[in-house]
């Protein structure tokens, strides 16, 4: 006998699904509010948790616009990391959030899902029905999307099943997902077609909002649809704002000696641009009058270290903590060893098994690292077979170092003990040609550190390397622990010829100019001339900024700017009159260089700084030989024998490209170079 029973009434369907999503919303927001309530601004200070948005500070926030083909662009500043969502000219359902190691990706998603829990008026997500968001360091072997939300997000709520999720994401009108740290995902090099994969080539959730947080771009990722977004770290600015909201409140006193501690350490001053280092220091220099005087990277993170287990020390005074193993602390080198093999493998390893790394190290080492908090553990997917279901998929533990900072640290230790072993030149090569620079920066510097006769030999091969002698600067100060003399002698040979600032230079390059020019202004070295080749962002009285998000803040020593933007730009008067307000500022500044720009016809003379007319500072046009008229705004021909002078004495050419009025220019000139016989 067949029965045909009713169907349930649409009315109770409904009712059961909108539970069902209600069941998956509070799971969520019950989930996110443990992440985003966790947060550490003194790392070792485990008790001392805050809520994200207590210490949530707005770093740079660029994205990036296209101009005609993709590689034609450029990176605009923008007020807040809310605009990532909201501004017309990078809306789209794709986007990449790209930034270094401890420039607060993580960080803001959580501040994003803050947001979305509390219903933050101001928040882009407001009215957003369903957040996901995933640490992609856990989901290896994971290649449902579905099964990756029950197992890390929803594994408290048993009413909620795989499938019920699916449903629910496909009937919502707005869903964000936020996949956080894809350069610490371990299936990022498979091509297995899983559904992270998927996402991020806009194969699967096409019409759903979705964003990917990274160090490095993806290898394939949907070109065409995806915007890229970068923080580029805490400017001046951010830094008082965080120093208020986190740590002094309405206490100057407190603001200006944190800041002040900046300002005399210009080695920590950059060293600071990383919101991860500048929070630290921030709370550490509050507390502690010493870090104050720190005067290297490689000093800051072993105090760092120190006060870990220090605090691990003392709260084993009480019985019933375990006791602090102080030969633990000295002796390292295992862990050193695990640490360089991971970060000098092709594809970097940044975490271990908890059970195969207790063994490597011995269980009561290991045991030590979780308690003093250097090393931290995460519940990862335990998957072998992809058709597991997800109420059936295990997990197992993992352990990784508190951030990748301290991987580099501990791995110096390693890399120290090889190139000592090095008998030569082309040994320390072997070695070091397996180890990138520009991505392991900081294993670079702490090396020298470390150990300064090592060190030399570090350098040596990095001044080997194209463009390294900047950044061995940087190497020759963790080595020395202060700027000698020896330094000084440095950097006034690289500031005594052209000191060019490329678009090409990757940031880790830009950076290290960026900080030789400062230690030049510091110590009252001449910096002769300052040439930015496709570089120049904006100015103000303040900063020049560059394309790269990096800014030049006022250098006192500096004595000629020369700018050359990207072919097709053209500079505004705002541009030009922002590298005047600069110039003004810059008291040593003498000569301001446009080379193959665009210009704009005048200058509205009212803008131009009165106390740069009655200077002698001048400012040139390499492509038609004029001048700019200070007192009228408007360029003139260059007349005298010193203005002729000075634009013969560079390399004067006509170009194909050139308009008929710059070639006219340009011969009129040469014609008054050569009736005057100068040359």
């Amino acid at each position: 006998m067949i029965c045909n029973f009713p169907s349930p009434p649409l009315s109770r369907v409904l009712y059961f699904f909108t539970d069902k999503k209600s069941l998956l919303v509070n799971a969520l927001k019950r989930r996110y509010k443990i992440q985003y309530d966790a947060i550490q601004p003194i790392p070792y200070i485990k008790e001392r948790l805050y809520c994200v948005d207590k210490v949530f500070v707005e770093g740079g926030t660029e994205f990036y616009i296209v101009r005609g083909t993709a590689d034609k662009g450029e990176w605009v500043r923008v007020n807040s990391y809310r605009d990532i969502f909201t501004d017309s000219r990078i809306k789209s359902t794709r986007r990449i959030i790209e930034a270094e190691a401890g420039y607060g990706k993580s960080t803001v998603t959580l501040q994003l899902a803050y947001d979305w829990c509390n219903g933050v008026e101001s928040s882009p997500l407001k009215d957003v029905e369903i957040l996901i968001l995933l640490r992609l360091r856990q989901l290896g072997n994971v290649k449902s999307i579905y099964k990756a939300i029950k197992l890390f997000l929803l594994a408290g709520e048993p009413r909620i099943k795989s499938s019920d999720i699916k449903n629910i994401i496909e009937s919502c009108s707005s869903v964000e997902i936020l996949l956080d740290g894809y350069d610490e995902y371990p299936d990022k090099n498979k091509r297995t077609g899983n559904d992270v994969d998927r996402i991020i080539t806009n194969d699967l959730f096409e019409d759903l909002d979705a964003s990917l947080t990274t160090r490095y771009l993806p290898k394939d990722y949907d070109r065409y649809n995806t915007k890229r977004v970068r923080l580029v770290g805490f400017d001046k600015k951010a830094r008082d704002q965080y120093i208020r909201k986190a740590i002094a409140g309405d206490n100057e006193e407190i603001v200006e000696d944190i800041k002040r501690a900046l300002k005399d350490n210009p080695i920590l001053d950059d060293l600071c641009q990383v919101p991860i280092f500048f929070v630290t220091f921030a709370h550490m220099t509050h507390e502690k009058e010493y870090f104050k005087t720190l005067k290297s990277v490689t000093e800051f993170f072993r105090h760092m270290i120190q006060c870990f287990h220090n605090h691990m020390r003392k709260k084993s005074l009480d019985k019933n903590t375990k006791k602090h193993i102080s030969e633990y602390e000295i002796e390292h080198t295992e862990l050193s060893n695990v640490a360089f093999e991971g970060l000098s493998n092709e594809n970097q390893q940044l975490s271990w098994g908890r059970e195969e790394l207790g063994e490597r190290l011995g269980q009561g080492f290991y045991d030590h690292y979780i308690l003093v908090g250097i090393l931290v553990e995460e519940e990862v997917a335990d998957v072998t077979n992809e058709m597991t279901a997800a109420k059936h998929i295990q997990t197992k533990t993992e352990a990784r170092f508190y951030h990748k900072l301290f991987c580099e640290y501990y791995a110096s230790f390693a890399l120290v003990n090889k190139v000592a072993a090095a008998r030569n030149a082309n040994k320390v090569k072997k070695i070091l040609d397996k180890i990138d620079p520009f991505d392991l920066q900081y294993l670079y510097r702490f090396s020298c550190g470390i150990d300064a006769k090592v060190g030399s030999k570090i350098i040596e091969y990095l001044k080997g390397r194209k463009d390294g002698d900047k950044f061995a600067i940087l190497c020759i100060m963790e080595q020395a622990g202060e700027i000698d003399d020896g330094i000084k002698k440095s950097v006034r040979e690289i500031c005594s010829k052209v000191f060019y600032l490329p678009y090409d230079d990757n940031k880790l390059i830009q950076r290290s100019s960026i900080q030789l020019l400062d230690i030049a202004s510091n110590f009252d070295i001449p910096i002769d001339d300052l040439y930015m080749v496709e570089t120049f962002s904006k100015a103000d009285k303040d900063n020049i900024v560059l394309r790269s998000g990096l800014s030049l803040s006022n250098l006192s020593t500096l004595l000629k700017i020369g700018v050359k933007t990207e072919e097709g730009r053209e500079l505004t008067e705002e541009d030009v009159i922002g590298l005047l307000l600069y110039a003004e500022q810059s008291k040593g500044l003498r000569e301001l260089w446009f080379r193959n720009c665009l210009l704009p016809e005048s200058i509205h003379p009212n803008s131009i700084p009165i106390s740069l007319k009655t200077s002698k500072f001048k400012v040139f046009s390499q492509n038609d030989g004029s001048c700019l008229d200070l007192y009228s705004g408007q360029w003139i021909m260059a007349d005298d024998v010193d203005s002729i002078t000075k634009l013969c004495s560079d390399i004067v050419a006509i170009a194909e490209r050139d308009s008929e009025s710059q070639q006219r220019s340009t011969i009129e000139l040469l014609e008054k170079a050569s009736s005057r016989n100068d040359r």
